[in-house]
């Protein structure tokens, strides 16, 4: 459809990942979205493909990673979950066996709606900065994962990751070639590590959500460009958000800066719309040859882009946590989002402080 004058202005989330959606359906079909009908789109994985990745994982944990000296990514211990106070508001899908998915439909914000965003919007930036600070060798990620829930109950607002599909702690936080869906636990950030924290919040019966990748030490050169590449990637695809743009403009925007760096774009996780619910229409494709041919509407809809960049493989192999998602090589990856507000000038940044 074409923009149309005279509506709200429309919410534009972009999510460098789809965060916390995962899928039982192999990898060729795991994206298997319908753009009518049916209320969400059921994201997990197989059982026996759970099975190969134990075997790809397993032969990795003896193994450096190719054509480097950093240790493969492994799992640590989680800590119990943390409480959250009975006086904040919880999103529905807390106290449901809720399946993780995206709502079919758009919704409909009124100028009090978008305020809501606004405000959820800078909680979540003002948790994520905070959250970088404490990017140090030796931090281990569930410490990141305890500051951040903390900041964000003593704001009044709820951390949207936990228990979300059964999701344990409050935050994502995603080490060297994890593409997204890390979850936070004893392990130790090392020196040259670079790591994505995933932020959002709910706030006033609305999510609030951003993430950005950032160094611990003394990083590689390589790393920096593939981070700066990444956050190029998303400042470009914004830069072009307005009305009646097409959805798939914004894919290629995001594919053609990264392959002119020679960097994969992960197409397995996409953006997708933020507000009253977590995932919602309409799906946002970081590729160039993306199927939807829908256009950004001047509504108050609130979707989010989100560019995941890979310096090698853009196949995933998902843990056997049914979360986390790391590259099939070993490579590094790097993920940027924001939430940004369409309106007939352009796109309004409401995740920055």
């Amino acid at each position: 459809m074409a923009a149309a004058s005279g509506l709200q202005p429309g919410l534009l989330s972009t999510f460098v990942g789809d965060r916390l959606l995962h899928s039982r359906l192999p990898i060729p079909h795991l994206f298997g979205y319908k753009t009518g009908g049916g209320h969400h789109v059921s994201m997990r994985f197989s059982r026996a493909f759970s099975g190969l990745t134990n075997l790809l994982f397993n032969r990795r944990i003896v193994e450096e990673v190719p054509n480097t000296k950093r240790k493969p990514l492994r799992p640590g211990k989680l800590s119990p979950r943390r409480p959250v106070p009975d006086s904040i508001l919880k999103p529905p899908y807390v106290d449901t066996r809720q399946s993780p998915g995206i709502s079919s439909g758009a919704e409909v914000h009124d100028e009090m709606g978008i305020e809501c965003m606004r405000a959820s919007g800078r909680l979540a930036a003002q948790v994520l900065q905070y959250a970088g600070t404490l990017v140090k060798p030796g931090v281990k990620t569930d410490e990141i994962d305890e500051a951040v829930h903390q900041m964000i109950i003593e704001n009044g607002a709820y951390p949207s990751p936990l228990g979300y599909g059964g999701f344990p702690k409050s935050v994502c936080t995603s080490v060297n070639e994890c593409i997204c869906h890390g979850i936070p636990d004893s392990r130790e950030l090392e020196d040259g590590d670079i790591i994505n924290i995933d932020v959002t919040v709910y706030l006033n019966g609305y999510h609030g959500d951003t993430s950005a990748t950032f160094f611990c030490g003394d990083v590689s050169d390589s790393a920096r460009k593939l981070v700066q590449v990444t956050k190029e990637c998303l400042d470009k695809a914004i830069s072009i958000c307005a009305p009646g743009v097409e959805l798939k403009k914004i894919g290629k925007t995001i594919h053609d800066h990264a392959d002119k760096h020679r960097y994969g774009v992960v197409r397995t996780f996409v953006g997708h719309g933020v507000g009253r619910v977590f995932h919602a229409d309409p799906v946002v494709l970081h590729c160039s040859k993306g199927p939807l041919p829908f256009n950004l509407l001047v509504t108050s809809l609130p979707p989010r882009l989100i560019p995941m960049l890979t310096m090698g493989s853009i196949n995933p192999v998902m843990w056997d946590d049914d979360w986390t998602v790391v590259t099939e090589d070993g490579s590094l990856s790097a993920q940027f989002e924001h939430t940004i507000l369409i309106t007939e000038g352009g796109a309004e940044i409401l995740t920055q402080c």
